[in-house]
């Protein structure tokens, strides 16, 4: 009886190994351009205003110009367009949007960026961008600041902050 015992629970472990084995993931390495979001929000407290979710791309070397040519539409950070949510009406560049969602676009310039709001989402990069489909524009001015090695976008004070590089943009948001 033992035997069989012993015999039955081998196999079982076998089985079980096998299986385990047959049905593993395999899984690719980590994302070279992480997908990030940024939430605004008027105290910790406060509902949402607005959240963004987008692919951070890294410079590693290579030039801002290279990755997001000034006077093209850019994707706004890497893999999919960033998504933009906004839970409720507001001015954005002083232009109003209702709540809803979309993608953000941008076309970056030496001295100005154009922020795009387009009511196509789920798209992957711009390369199916279609202009007709805008909600808004704004143009915003360029400033400088530290480097950073990752596009990165923040809310704050009523300001989404994009930067990259040196390249700072803020689009300010109000209610």
């Amino acid at each position: 009886m033992k035997k069989s015992t012993l015999l039955s629970t081998l196999a079982f472990a076998f089985i079980v190994l096998l299986s385990t084995h047959a049905n593993a993931q395999k899984f690719a390495g980590l994302d070279k351009s992480p997908m990030d979001a940024a939430l605004y929000k008027t105290s910790r407290s406060a509902p949402a205003i607005a959240k963004v979710i987008y692919s951070r791309p890294q410079l590693k070397g290579r030039s801002l110009g290279s990755l997001a040519p000034n006077g093209k539409v850019w994707r706004t950070g890497a893999n999919e367009a960033a998504n933009l949510t906004i839970y409720q009406d507001v001015k954005i560049g002083g232009k109003s949007v209702s709540a809803g969602e979309y993608s953000l676009f941008t076309i970056p310039g030496e001295n100005e960026w154009t922020i795009i709001l387009n009511k196509d989402i789920n798209v992957w990069g711009a390369y199916s961008y279609n202009e007709a489909n805008d909600v808004i524009r704004v143009d915003v001015p360029v400033t400088t600041g530290d480097e950073l090695e990752a596009f990165s976008i923040a809310f704050s004070d009523g300001t989404m902050h994009l930067g990259w590089g040196t390249v700072r943009v803020n689009v300010p948001f109000s209610i």
